[in-house]
């Protein structure tokens, strides 16, 4: 059975933001080179052609880095409920 655990609230919003930065990363270079292959028309076919390749492009190359992206992370002990260690007892015997 899957029982969630919980995470720290900074590892969260690092995690979507880096997320968010791979995907423009991705997003960019798709774009680039999409229109750089099919060249600069004018048409509203093209445009859509283009616009819906960049989408579908997109979408499957997303999904693939976020795979990455989560198995990346998964390693990353921070912010991790399961990692974090109790505090340390103060050591009475050295006062």
């Amino acid at each position: 059975m899957f029982v969630p655990t919980p995470t720290a609230r900074w590892r969260s919003l690092v995690k979507a933001v880096t997320w968010r930065m791979i995907g423009s990363v991705d997003t960019f270079i798709l774009s680039f080179f999409i229109v750089y292959l099919l060249g600069h028309q004018q048409h509203a076919a093209t445009a859509a052609k283009i616009g819906g390749t960049i989408a579908l492009g997109e979408t499957v190359t997303k999904i693939l880095i976020f795979y990455v992206h989560e198995r990346i992370w998964d390693k990353v002990p921070w912010g991790r409920a399961d990692t974090e260690v109790a505090p340390k007892k103060p050591d009475l015997s050295q006062i």
